[in-house]
């Protein structure tokens, strides 16, 4: 089973590209679960049609110790398994304590022994990396990291900080940096600017990811690009990413 941790500054489509990530994948045959650790909870909705699932949070509060993993892992497009960790009410207790108690239910129901994915991605908001936030990289969840980041400074400055996060986890012998995805915004200079960064955090610009308007027109339909047009040119944008991370070692 390969775990793979994506991270990327809010807002900058870090979720957009996780499952369109997820979405290629099972189409070249793997299972996957992907795993939303933002407490928006709105990683897995375009595999969802659009729909909003409920959290491992909000079922816990509901169902206390009676939960069951039919109530929080559920079947998304071509088969992905989508989960979410949710959070706190905004304004009151701490989103990164949220993910660690999914992961701990998650764990307790043996979940990965029962699904059996052959792929799992944990999606995490980078704004910050606190001990919550910073779960999937260490204690063997993730064992690679992925940073979604533009050509934005307030994007690159998270993804730096990201990478810090990461190196000092690596020297535990936990998940390591195996590259930056560059989701462009069309900012001036773009690629040099993050292949500049790349540099500098000792790491490289492992795929390219245009800006193209096929993306907002599949997510206004709830879609991923792979469910609206897999023979589309972003589909195959997509399908490479997910070749090239299959093959990296």
């Amino acid at each position: 089973m390969r775990k793979i941790a994506i991270y990327g500054k809010g807002g900058i489509g870090k979720s957009t590209t996780t499952s369109n990530l997820s979405a290629a994948l099972s189409i070249l045959g793997y299972k996957v679960m992907q795993i939303g650790c933002d407490p928006k909870a709105d990683s897995t909705k375009n595999l969802m049609k659009g729909e909003f699932i409920p959290t491992v949070l909000d079922v816990m509060d509901k169902k206390g110790d009676d939960v069951k993993l039919e109530d929080i892992v559920f079947e998304g497009y071509n088969g992905v398994l989508c989960v979410e960790a949710g959070g706190p009410t905004p304004g009151v207790g701490c989103a990164g304590r949220g993910i660690i108690a999914a992961f701990e239910k998650l764990e307790e129901l043996n979940a990965f022994e029962n699904y059996k994915p052959d792929i799992v991605i944990y999606d995490v908001l980078g704004d910050v990396v606190c001990g919550g936030f910073s779960m999937p990289i260490r204690n063997g969840y993730a064992k690679d990291v992925y940073i979604v980041t533009s050509g934005e400074m307030m994007s690159m400055y998270a993804a730096s900080n990201i990478s810090t996060a990461v190196n000092q986890f690596k020297n535990r012998g936990y998940a390591s940096l195996k590259g930056l995805i560059l989701n462009a915004k069309n900012v001036e200079n773009e690629i040099d600017l993050v292949e500049t960064l790349a540099n500098e955090i000792n790491s490289e610009v492992f795929h390219y990811v245009p800006r193209e308007r096929m993306v907002q027109i599949s997510e206004n339909d709830g879609k991923t690009v792979i469910e609206k047009d897999k023979e589309c040119e972003m589909a195959n944008v997509y399908l490479e990413l997910a070749r090239k991370i299959i093959n990296q070692k």
